[in-house]
C-alpha cells in the first residue's frame, strides 16, 4: 500500500499531486478501489487488492457488495419474520376481543336475571310516550316468510295472486278509502290452531304484521293492512266441532257464518241468536262484538261466547275457559277478546251459547206519517217494556230504494216505517201484536200490518234485511257508499234521528236511515262521490259528536276500524283509551296484530285528527 502524506492545509498541493488513475473494469477480476482518508492530521489514500481461497485476488468491491446483499437478505427475513409474528398477533387478538365480548355478554345476562329491570310504573301508555313500531316487510324477508308458510300450509294455501290482495285490503261497502300501498303481500290459508300458532311464531320471528280476516263485511276498516305484511284468511276454517245439545253449547272455528249454524242447529230446535248483516262470521262477529235485530231481546255478542281459544301475537295458544255457564275463576279474558278486532290475538275456536226456538214469532210493520212519531213509538214500546223480540226502523228514502231496487216481492208504503219481531207463546204473541199495535196508534201510526203466515213473516221481514244491498242498488255512477252507526239512550234517539236526517237533506248527499232501535242503535247509509268525500266526512263527524253529547257511543256494534279510532279518547276519556293501549303493549309488544285499529300506535301527522 503506498501512502502520501501532506500538509492539513495544503489542499492545492494535494491536487497537483500525480496519481496514477488505473482503469476500473467491472468483468476483470482484478479491480484496484482507492479511496482518501481525511484525518487530523491529514490525507490518506488507501487502493487494497486481496486474493481469494483460490489464489485470486478478491477486491474491496466485491467484498463489500457481499455484505450490502447479506445485509439485504437478512433484512428481509427479518420482515417476513415481524409480518408474520403480526398477523399471527392480530389473530390471537381477535380471539381474545371475541371471548371478552361473549364472557362480559354472559356475565350481563346472568346479572340481569339475576337484577331484572324494573318494570314500567304507569298503569297507561299515552301516545306522547310511545315509540314506533318497526317491522321487516322488506321483500326477501317476505319470500324467505312465504316459503315458510308453505311448509306449514301448503304452497296451494299461500296466494299472491292480485286479486286476492285486493279483495283483503277493503270492500265496497266498507266506509274506509285505503292507499292502494295498503295490502297485503301475501294471503296465508291455514286449516288449524297449530297452523295459526306456527304461522305467528315465524311473523314474530321475522317482524312481520298481521291482519286476520274472516267474512270481509266489516264497515269501518277493520281489515286493511296499513303496514302490509300478511293477511291470514280463516275461510278453511269453517267447521262445527261439537254440538252439546244437552248443554246448550256449541264449539265452532271462526269461518262457519251465523246464517249456516242456525241452519244446522235448528234441526234439533236450537237457536243462535245474534243475527248481523249477511255474510258474516263467527270470527268477524267476535272480533267487532257485534248484535243485529235481535239485540233488543237477545243482548249482543258478548252475551253468547262462553270461551275461545286465542293464538297470541308470538305464537302462544290460550284458552279463555272452560264450558260452564257462569265462572268467577281470575279475569275474564273472553270478554276482554270480544270487540278486540283481531289487535290481541286471533280467534280459532269459540264456545257459544245456544237457547231453544221461541214456540210462536210473528212480525207486524206499521208506517207513520214522520220520522218522529216512528221513533216516539219505539220509545213508548220499549219504556213500557213489552217483550217484543226486536224492533227496527227504516225512514221513507229508505222504503223507496227498496221498491226502487225491487229486491222484495211486495210493494211497500214509501214512509217511516217500523218492523217488530214477536216471539213466545201463541197466546203471548198475539197479546204482544195488540199493545203494539195500540201503542202504535196512539203515537201516529198510518198503517199496522202482521203476519199470518210463515211466507208472510218472510216477506214483511226481508225489507228491513235487504236495506244495505238496495241502497247500493240506485248509487249513481262513481257514488259509493258510508254506513255510519251511533246509539245513544233511549230517551235521546228521537232527537239524534231528527237532527241527522234534517243535516243529510242539508247536505245535498242521499242518505237512509235504517237502526235497530230498541237498544238506541241506528245507521245511516250515505252516497257520496269522490268530490262529496270530505263533506260525507264532516257529515258523519257531526252525527258522532251529537251522540257522544247526548251520552252515547260512537258504535253500537259496527266496531271502531280505523273511522271511529280518533274518536275514542272523546267518549271515553284519554287515559281509558291509554289504558286499552297498555293492555295493547302487553299482549302485542311488537304490535304485530291488526295495527292502527282501534287505538294509535303511532304519534298522528300534524293535521291528520280532526277537530273535535
Amino acid at each position: 500500500m503506498s501512502r502520501l502524506l501532506a500538509s492539513r492545509s495544503s489542499g492545492p498541493a494535494l491536487r497537483n499531486l500525480s496519481i496514477p488513475r488505473l482503469p476500473v473494469r467491472t468483468a476483470s477480476p482484478r479491480i484496484i478501489c482507492a479511496y482518501t482518508y481525511v484525518g487530523r492530521s491529514g490525507v490518506r489514500l488507501y487502493a487494497t487488492e486481496s486474493k481469494d481461497g483460490k489464489g485470486k485476488k478478491e477486491t474491496f468491491q466485491g467484498q463489500m457488495l457481499e455484505s450490502i446483499s447479506s445485509r439485504i437478505a437478512r433484512e428481509k427475513a427479518e420482515r417476513e419474520k415481524y409480518a408474520k409474528q403480526q398477523q399471527e398477533s392480530a389473530a390471537s387478538r381477535q380471539w381474545a376481543v371475541t371471548f371478552v365480548v361473549l364472557a362480559a355478554a354472559g356475565v350481563s345476562y346472568y346479572l340481569g336475571t339475576q337484577a331484572p329491570r324494573d318494570p314500567e310504573p304507569t298503569s297507561t301508555l299515552p301516545l306522547s310516550q310511545i315509540r314506533d313500531p318497526k317491522y321487516q316487510t322488506d321483500k326477501a324477508n317476505l319470500e324467505a316468510a312465504w316459503a315458510d308458510f308453505s311448509a306449514i300450509v301448503g304452497k296451494e294455501n299461500v296466494s299472491t295472486v292480485e286479486d286476492d290482495l285486493h279483495t283483503h285490503a277493503n270492500s265496497d261497502w266498507s266506509s274506509y278509502r285505503n292507499e292502494e300501498s295498503q295490502k297485503p303481500f301475501m294471503v296465508v290459508y291455514p286449516s288449524s290452531t297449530d297452523e295459526v300458532s306456527s304461522i305467528m311464531k315465524i311473523c314474530h320471528t321475522r317482524r312481520i304484521p298481521v291482519v286476520g280476516y274472516s267474512g270481509g263485511t266489516s264497515l269501518e276498516g277493520h281489515f286493511t293492512p296499513t303496514r302490509g305484511g300478511i293477511c291470514i284468511d280463516f275461510r278453511r276454517m269453517d267447521k262445527i266441532i261439537a254440538l252439546h245439545k244437552e248443554d246448550l253449547d256449541v264449539v265452532v272455528q271462526p269461518a262457519v257464518g251465523w246464517e249456516l249454524l242456525n241452519e244446522v242447529i235448528g234441526k234439533d230446535n236450537l237457536f243462535f241468536p245474534p243475527d248481523p248483516g249477511p255474510g258474516a262470521q263467527i270470527g268477524g262477529m267476535i272480533g267487532t262484538g257485534c248484535s243485529g235485530t235481535n239485540s233488543y231481546r237477545y243482548g249482543t255478542m258478548r252475551e253468547w261466547v262462553l270461551s275461545l281459544t286465542v293464538v297470541l301475537a308470538d305464537g302462544t295458544v290460550i284458552k279463555t275457559r272452560q264450558r260452564p255457564r257462569k265462572s268467577s275463576a281470575g279475569y275474564d279474558l273472553t270478554k276482554l277478546f270480544i270487540g278486540s278486532e283481531g289487535t290481541l290475538g286471533l280467534v280459532t275456536e269459540a264456545t257459544l251459547k245456544l237457547t231453544t226456538k221461541p214456540a210462536s214469532t210473528s212480525v207486524a210493520v206499521c208506517g207513520f206519517g214522520t220520522i218522529r212519531q216512528a221513533a216516539d213509538c219505539v220509545a213508548k214500546v220499549v219504556g213500557q217494556g213489552v217483550p217484543v223480540a226486536a224492533v227496527e226502523i227504516l225512514d221513507e228514502e229508505q222504503m223507496k230504494c227498496i221498491n226502487q231496487a225491487g229486491m222484495t216481492a211486495k210493494q211497500w208504503k214509501e214512509v217511516p216505517t217500523l218492523f217488530f219481531k214477536f216471539s213466545g207463546t201463541d197466546r203471548g204473541v198475539k197479546e204482544q201484536i195488540q199493545i203494539v199495535q195500540e201503542m202504535a196508534r196512539q203515537t201516529g201510526s198510518k198503517s199496522f200490518e202482521f203476519a199470518r203466515s210463515e211466507q208472510e213473516k218472510a216477506e214483511l221481514w226481508s225489507a228491513r234485511k235487504e236495506a244495505l244491498w238496495s241502497t247500493m242498488a240506485v248509487a249513481k255512477p262513481g257514488e259509493r257508499v258510508w254506513t255510519g252507526d251511533v246509539a245513544v239512550p233511549m230517551s235521546r234517539l228521537p232527537l239524534l234521528i231528527e237532527e241527522t236526517k234534517d243535516d243529510m237533506k242539508k247536505s245535498g248527499m242521499y242518505g237512509t236511515i235504517v237502526g235497530h232501535v230498541g237498544d238506541g242503535n241506528f245507521h245511516i247509509i250515505l252516497l257520496s262521490n269522490d268530490e262529496q268525500r270530505h263533506a260525507a266526512e264532516e257529515l258523519v263527524h257531526r252525527m258522532v259528536k251529537r251522540a257522544v253529547e247526548l251520552e252515547g257511543t260512537v258504535t253500537g256494534e259496527h266496531g271502531v276500524g280505523l273511522v271511529k279510532r280518533d274518536y275514542l279518547p272523546h267518549e271515553l276519556g284519554e287515559s281509558t283509551v291509554d289504558t286499552m293501549r297498555k293492555i295493547k303493549q302487553a299482549l302485542d309488544p311488537l304490535c304485530l296484530l291488526n295495527a292502527d285499529k282501534v287505538v294509535r300506535v303511532q304519534k298522528p301527522k300534524p293535521g291528520e285528527i280532526p277537530e273535535w
